[in-house]
């Protein structure tokens, strides 16, 4: 007996559509790898009419106050909360996650966030206005930068959505949004909510796959493109944005090091980065998964780590024992099995390793040791519940290690020692230094990297700034 597919849509100025053409994508259910919902395969006619309602719905937004804009946002936060369940029976159908830590980890977050901004809107500040030349006074304006296209990833769809249209709009832009191909159906619940609360034009949402994240970003109507994805995916973007000279917002991938000290008590420690590697499948940039650890106590640490993963569980979203769900998609399941599947002779699996189960995209909580810098997966993101250790003699060689990849998105230092965790933050070239700790993040402080993480800040003032521009207006005291 078939089961009816969930139909979902576009939401282009202030209604819901199907692809103008009528095409669609299926979307999957990571943890069977079953069809359970369309979604429009939206080309260029869908991405014109989007940036087209942003566009005219842009001067009235622009011009409501600070105070209306913070109003809206306190609304939608009101409304995110009032319906979570909804937005985390979406969640849960698109990505697996279980469903108990998407009900405690994700929606206050989302909540918190969104109220940080609709204060933020009210603390737009400049230079005071002064004299800088005789006769003449200067000011400095903050102003929107206009129609911004979005593009949110597949780990977390529900709250980075928040990430991207929340400042947009508290400084008075407007957007047009594309949710993942493969992860499409809380973003467009979020469309709903958001439809009830702000004017029409002012957030639109167009489902679709790369294609349709290359119209939108190459298209002539926006004046900044945002993008959370792969650094493949944020080299494209920057291309595409360079040849109109756009603004480009880049949060990208990430190889956090976990530098352990011998100092540290080890049950604790292993405890904490365990969790924070293994969260969210490992689907994560700041993932805790490339461990260092000083060689005094390396094998004590590997040990129980291992020991940790073994006890650690992957599983049905409803079952309240299981750490995280499956992989987000069959590509990805296919991408961490390389990676661990690569592994040259010198590595050793201390746990996992393996697919769990032969349906949906499950992968078993692994510990990988004995590596050398240069080996591919110290190199390269995995993002799966995948953590490599590595052994260091000394400071100097473990910031060597450390800041030996080309990701720079964040890090964290584990000691008891608070002169050598001062040296380490100040050296370490990562956007973020957690010190004995790993992964928190709240809504006042920026989230973003260097190198090829990317570029621009979420969250924070950072990243409310992110989304304004900045006008000189100079007059005459003489009239």
């Amino acid at each position: 007996m078939s089961t009816e597919l969930r139909r979902l849509r576009n939401y282009i100025d202030g209604e819901f559509r199907d692809a103008a053409d009528g095409r669609t994508t299926e979307v999957v259910d990571p943890t069977t790898g079953e069809v359970y919902a369309t979604a429009p395969l939206s080309a260029q006619a869908d991405v014109d009419a989007a940036m087209a309602a942003a566009a005219a719905a842009f001067p009235a937004w622009r011009d409501t106050t600070p105070a209306e804009r913070q109003r809206a946002l306190l609304k939608i936060a009101d409304a995110v909360e009032e319906r979570a369940e909804e937005l985390i029976a979406a969640e849960v159908r698109n990505t697996g996650k279980p469903v108990g830590l998407t009900r405690t980890e994700e929606i206050p977050p989302m909540v918190d966030q969104i109220r940080f901004f609709a204060g933020a809107a009210r603390m737009l500040e400049g230079r005071s206005a002064g004299e800088y030349m005789e006769g003449l006074t200067s000011i400095v304006r903050r102003e929107p930068v206009g129609v911004c296209a979005q593009v949110a990833p597949w780990n977390y769809p529900m709250m980075m959505a928040v990430w991207k249209f929340a400042p947009a709009i508290a400084a008075g832009n407007t957007v047009v949004l594309k949710p993942s191909d493969t992860t499409p159906e809380s973003t467009t619940l979020l469309a709903e909510i958001l439809g009830g609360i702000l004017p029409k034009g002012v957030f639109n949402v167009v489902c679709g796959d790369r294609e349709t994240g290359r119209t939108m970003v190459e298209h002539p109507t926006p004046a900044m493109a945002s993008i959370t994805g792969s650094v493949r995916a944020g080299m494209q973007v920057a291309g595409s944005a360079a040849k109109d000279l756009k603004r480009v917002h880049l949060e990208l991938g990430g190889k956090a090091p976990v530098v352990v000290f011998e100092d540290v008590d080890i049950d604790k420690a292993v405890s904490a980065i365990a969790e924070a590697g293994y969260f969210n499948a490992g689907q994560d940039c700041t993932a805790a998964t490339r461990v260092l650890v000083h060689e005094s106590v390396h094998d004590e640490f590997v040990a129980a780590l291992a020991k940790t993963a073994a006890a650690t569980r992957t599983g049905q979203p409803d079952d309240e024992d299981v750490l995280y769900g499956p992989l987000n998609n069959a590509h990805q399941l296919a991408q961490v099995s390389g990676f661990v599947d690569r592994l040259p002779a010198h590595a050793k699996v201390e746990a996992g390793g393996h697919r769990v189960g032969d349906k949906g995209y499950f992968y078993a909580p692994t510990v990988v040791s004995g590596l050398k810098q240069d080996d591919e997966i110290i190199q390269q993101e995995v993002f799966g519940p995948v953590i490599t250790v590595q052994s260091f003699a000394d400071e100097a060689q473990a910031l060597e290690y450390a800041n030996g990849v080309d990701y720079a998105l964040a890090s964290s230092v584990w000691t008891r020692d608070h002169a050598r965790a001062m040296r380490m933050s100040k050296a370490l070239d990562f956007g973020c230094v957690w010190i004995n700790t790993h992964i928190p993040l709240v809504a006042e402080m920026p989230h973003g990297g260097f190198k090829k993480s990317g570029y621009g800040k979420d969250l924070s003032g950072y990243g409310f700034e992110d989304y304004t521009r900045v006008k000189h207006v100079m007059t005459s005291l003489e009239g």
